[in-house]
């Protein structure tokens, strides 16, 4: 054995250093194989590489591309490319780009929601909620009571004044209560209808705020054919009709709107809201009114607040006490009614709106969007006042409140223009 033989048998394959060459080796690359191939026999390789005649031919353009791939020796059936394989570092963030089996079944990737997706969720939800309204909206205009012949034209009414100018009345109506309610709510058993308040609302045209004038119940006026008597009276002889027509004589302000509710509706309307919140300035305890409040700020229900603006007891002048109370207690109600919590509550508002417009009672001339109107208008933060007066006088067979004639005239002069009110006749008020 010689030495390169020797050599050879002491190395361990794969050390990393070349062999010595034998003689006859020749010359032979840095890859290539230890010993020679042979070139032919037995042992040769049976596969051999297309020549140029033997290559297959390309596809025509109007062929489908056909998979001839091999994947591990074998024909690879269907036609689709071989993707390669990845290793897990090169799958991208969130999950595999491909499918992966799990648990026998093929689950595809992850996709996001997109905007699109998102607008048009929302989009359809206002879709349903303008729908939703717009049919609210018909269903309490068809349910709004109608009063034919309240403001008709009469010989010497008062011309159409700027603005819009609403009656607002309170009756004393025992409509819609049973023997139970009238007891709780104690209401008596009078007999006929009167008007428990009266109020003036107006809208100004510009962006002034509104005004409402409470018009006291007995205040001396003469009712068209009727002679001298206390305003309330007008209703008990002849309805909201004269009603409208003594109060439009005697202020000289047009009325558009006419509204009324009664004591049944009163009570309906607080208690849809879940109660009212108000400001008591003096303990109460009236027994005719049903009604017993400490001082302070307290959430009244449909009951109490009914007794809060009925009673008369309190201050050196009940009845001018009074239609502070009910001034007071009417925008505590809308501004309730107008609340986000309310409005924005599908449980309290579409009750308030069945509630409203089964208490309540409009001229045939108005409508939702009017009573809409008069909502915001109240929620506005209108001025309140009532009408200057100044001693009292004899009419209907009692003492009557006399108003003081030039400070009214002034209240509604303004009223008429369009105007705001003097602050020295709010002030009288």
């Amino acid at each position: 054995m010689t030495e390169d033989d020797r050599t050879r048998a002491m190395r361990s394959p794969g050390d990393g250093r070349p062999l010595p060459p034998r003689p006859g080796d020749g010359l032979r690359s840095g890859g290539a194989p230890a010993h020679r191939l042979p070139s032919g026999g037995p042992g040769a390789p049976t596969h051999k590489l297309p020549t140029a005649a033997q290559a297959p031919e390309s596809p025509r353009a109007d062929e489908p591309p056909r998979a001839s791939s091999r994947v591990y020796g074998r024909e690879r059936p269907g036609k689709s490319p071989v993707r390669p394989i990845r290793s897990r570092g090169d799958e991208p963030p969130g999950g595999s780009g491909g499918s992966e089996r799990r648990g026998g079944g093929l689950k595809g990737p992850g996709r996001r929601i997109s905007w699109k997706a998102i607008v048009g969720v929302v989009a359809g939800l206002l879709v349903v909620l303008l729908v939703a309204g717009i049919a609210l909206f018909f269903v309490i205009d068809s349910r709004l009571a109608g009063i034919d012949g309240v403001l008709d034209d009469y010989q010497g009414r008062p011309a159409d004044t700027p603005g819009t100018n609403w009656l607002l009345v309170g009756s004393d109506s025992r409509k819609g209560l049973t023997a139970a309610q009238r007891r709780k709510l104690a209401t008596g058993r009078a007999a006929g209808q009167r008007t428990d308040s009266m109020m003036l609302l107006h809208i100004p045209d510009g962006g002034d705020k509104p005004t409402l004038v409470s018009l006291p119940r007995d205040s001396a006026v003469t009712i068209p054919g009727k002679g001298r008597n206390k305003l309330n009276a007008a209703y008990a002889i002849g309805g909201p009709k004269l009603l409208v027509q003594t109060v439009e004589t005697v202020t000289g302000v047009h009325i558009d709107h006419y509204m009324e509710i009664g004591f049944a509706g009163f009570v309906g309307i607080v208690d849809a809201i879940g109660g009212v919140e108000i400001n008591v300035r003096a303990a109460v305890d009236d027994p005719k009114a049903g009604l017993k409040l400490k001082k302070g700020v307290q959430v009244l229900n449909g009951s109490q607040a009914l007794g809060y603006v009925r009673t008369r007891k309190g201050g050196a002048l009940p009845d001018f006490e009074r239609t502070k109370r009910q001034r007071q207690f009417l925008g505590a109600v809308v501004k309730k009614a107008a609340s986000p919590g309310v409005l924005l509550n599908p449980f309290t508002s579409v009750p308030l709106a069945f509630s409203a417009t089964d208490a309540v009672e409009v001229d045939s001339g108005t409508g939702a969007f009017n009573l809409l109107s008069l909502g915001l208008a109240m929620g506005d933060s209108p001025v309140t006042t009532v009408v200057p007066f100044g001693g009292t006088e004899i009419a209907g067979g009692g003492s009557a409140v006399k108003w003081d004639r030039t400070k009214a005239l002034a209240l509604f002069d303004a009223l008429k223009a369009d105007k705001p009110v003097p602050k020295e006749i709010l002030d009288a008020g």
